[in-house]
């Protein structure tokens, strides 16, 4: 079996180019023809930020400067040149100019500040939106989902073909025509299943499962689904334009919620069974990997309420776009940009279901798909906690260990 060392995240990822540019947004109070030059390196500025005409970066630089503490020493006599070519050789001297220039410390907001007025920017949008009349998708929203889809399809594999390289699942079986104590003489068989039935009835009401741990083989199915979650990803050119720390940020925190949004796809509602090419899966092997109840029972109610909606395959995408595009995350760096991607993301799924979905069909549909995800939230975890309290850690592969560090 072929596993992913702990530092394989960082290099699946390939050497993706940091983001140049992305986040020089025109402001509604800048000209459009009409250049801004940052007071303090002189690059070209965006707006208004604590008080000063500023680009991006040097914004950031003083919200991180401020909100970190941190004492900068120049080592020379603290004349050294601020411009967009040398802004970062001396990050004392650059602090000292944006003071200098009139940038204000006491209108920097906290960390808990911006998400509220980022959830407060959000809930005003959706209800513009709301208040307006269904419309038909812009060329940048259908462009969204066109990127979204292709790489969904070339990197989710909905049969399962490339799995059959890792470990079979193995099962102990009870067989008995009625119900029958595991500790009953001559009732236990030993099943190794390379290929487990995909039949509907998965485990037969005469077929009861004994305590034996199907983990190693979760363990690889969580891998092999999360390397196709990394490859999804690469194949957005906003997630590519992000730096390498973030771009592992986000997956750190949205993988295993996208593999649940992807592993809906193959849900069968009628057998609550996950049927992945010749491979079935339920409930019950959950539990013989060593999973609680606690988490069992949300996560198959949370399945089950998903697939009721039915949702088509541009939502699918976006819904999982949504959770890779979180600014929320430990250890973000272009957050205000990742919130924007996610907000933008978040109002195309908005447009689509109300082009796609008219009424009585769509009502309150994105609302129950918001909710929805705050569940996938809370079981990811629980998910995460259980996993780390399993006693059979050894199963664990590196990918899948380094994902919920």
């Amino acid at each position: 079996m072929s596993v992913s060392s702990p530092s394989d995240l960082e290099s699946s990822l390939g050497d993706s180019p940091c983001a140049q540019g992305h986040r020089a947004t025109e402001r509604e109070d800048t000209e459009p023809d009409e250049e801004k030059i940052c007071a303090v390196c002189g690059d070209r500025a965006t707006g208004y930020h604590f008080h000063v005409m500023t680009c991006e970066g040097c914004k950031g630089f003083f919200r991180r400067s401020i909100n970190k503490g941190v004492h900068f020493t120049c080592p020379f006599a603290r004349s050294c040149p601020v411009t967009k070519a040398k802004r970062r050789q001396c990050q004392a001297c650059r602090l000292q100019k944006c003071i200098d220039v009139g940038m204000r410390k006491d209108m920097i907001m906290s960390e808990e500040a911006l998400r509220t007025r980022r959830a407060l920017r959000r809930q005003r949008r959706l209800a513009r939106e709301a208040l307006g009349q269904p419309r038909g998708l812009t060329a940048e929203q259908q462009e969204l989902i066109s990127i979204l889809i292709t790489a969904h399809k070339r990197n989710f594999d909905s049969s399962f073909s490339q799995f059959v390289h890792y470990r079979p699942a193995v099962r102990l079986y009870i067989h008995s025509p009625r119900p029958r104590s595991p500790l009953e003489p001559g009732s236990l068989s030993l099943s190794p299943l390379a290929v487990v039935s995909p039949e509907p009835d998965c485990l037969a009401e005469d077929v009861l499962p004994d305590v034996f741990s199907m983990l190693p083989h979760f363990a690889d199915l969580s891998t092999f689904m999360i390397q196709q979650v990394i490859k999804f990803a690469k194949e957005i050119p906003a997630f590519r334009s992000l730096p390498i720390d973030d771009q592992i940020s986000l997956l750190k925190g949205a993988t295993l919620e996208i593999c649940q949004i992807q592993f809906n796809t193959v849900f069968n509602e009628e057998t609550n069974a996950w049927e992945c090419g010749q491979h079935c899966y339920t409930i019950q092997d959950g539990a013989l990997a060593g999973f609680q109840q606690i988490y069992l029972e949300p996560l198959l109610k949370f399945h089950i309420s998903l697939k009721k909606l039915r949702l088509h395959e541009a939502e699918y995408v976006l819904l999982q776009a949504i959770l890779l595009f979180s600014p929320d995350h430990a250890g973000i760096a272009q957050r205000e940009f990742i919130d924007q991607l996610q907000e933008k993301v978040a109002l195309t799924l908005k447009s689509y279901i109300d082009h796609q979905h008219p009424m009585p069909e769509g009502r309150f549909l994105y609302a129950k798909l918001l909710l929805l995800l705050t569940e996938l939230q809370t079981l990811k975890v629980e998910n995460t906690r259980q996993i780390l309290h399993i006693q059979d850690l050894s199963s664990m592969t590196p990918l899948l260990s380094e994902i919920i560090s």
